[in-house]
């Protein structure tokens, strides 16, 4: 008797646990898609805070660029010597400015900056919004009649939007330069001949892809970042959990983002 009233007691904790599970799911859904339509409603109203913007793009820029470029230069070179013996084996070596080109301005390029990004950008967002939330600065800025929403997350999310597309096309370019070093150490190509080896097989649909995937993804690290952040609690323990989370959750939705776009966009192809 005492043993059925035992595992009675579990199985109602588990599915107290699992309803509990669902509810937080579902909740996180709705709160995250709230916090989205208020981003695009306070997004496109007045005042716009341009000085704000401009401030925060040249943090994400400065933030980002000196690993952005290391990144970018030896992924052009990693990649460029890992393909050279496949390409070798079927004597096809002149292939390989088009398929490293390929490689880097269709996937490479904007999976690695948006990576970049998301730990070093979107984790900033988060513990720097989670400071302010937790040390209540947030709730002084609204008490002040200024609109704490609007100068702190829009700016922030409008920022790294408008700055990935310009981030990835730099570390195409430096990948490029990386690649086009191994090439010439190895097969003596000039920098001409490399250039239109290279760009012979890319079309216009391969940057209007890379383009919108820098812009979805950056929109994506912004909202992760700052929603993680504007809404942390428990002192500096959830300031911590709001930066990690920026992270996890940035790069979880940018691979789920990256599979949706590259089978859409094949369907153009």
């Amino acid at each position: 008797m005492q043993s059925n009233l035992k595992k009675t007691g579990v199985d109602t904790e588990n599915k107290y646990l699992i309803s509990k599970s669902i509810d937080d799911f579902f909740g996180g859904i709705y709160n995250v898609s709230v916090f989205i339509i208020r981003f695009f409603r306070e997004a496109f109203s007045a005042p716009v805070e341009w000085k704000e913007i401009i401030n925060q793009c040249y943090q994400v820029g400065y933030q980002s660029l000196a690993l952005v470029s290391l990144t970018g230069f030896i992924t052009g070179i990693v990649f460029t010597k890992q393909s050279r013996p496949s390409l070798s084996a079927f004597g096809a070596n002149s292939w390989l400015p088009s398929l490293v080109t390929i490689a880097i301005i269709r996937a490479l390029a904007p999976l690695i900056t948006s990576l970049i990004a998301a730990g070093k950008v979107g984790s900033n967002m988060g513990a720097e919004l989670g400071s302010m939330k937790v040390t209540e600065q947030i709730d002084a800025m609204e008490v002040s009649a200024t609109n704490p929403f609007k100068f702190l997350v829009v700016t922030r999310i409008t920022a790294i939007t408008l700055m990935m597309p310009i981030l990835i096309l730099y570390t195409g370019l430096v990948g490029m330069m990386g690649a086009y070093l191994n090439v010439h150490q190895n097969e003596s190509t000039s920098f001409l001949g490399f250039v239109a080896s290279a760009f012979k097989s890319i079309v216009f649909i391969d940057i209007f892809s890379s383009i919108f995937k820098a812009t979805c993804y950056g929109f994506t690290i912004g909202v992760a970042g700052c929603y993680q952040g504007y809404y942390a609690q428990n002192g500096t323990q959830g300031v911590g959990r709001a930066a990690n989370m920026a992270v996890v959750l940035s790069m979880f939705l940018i691979f789920i983002e990256e599979m949706i776009i590259v089978q859409v966009v094949n369907g153009f192809r």
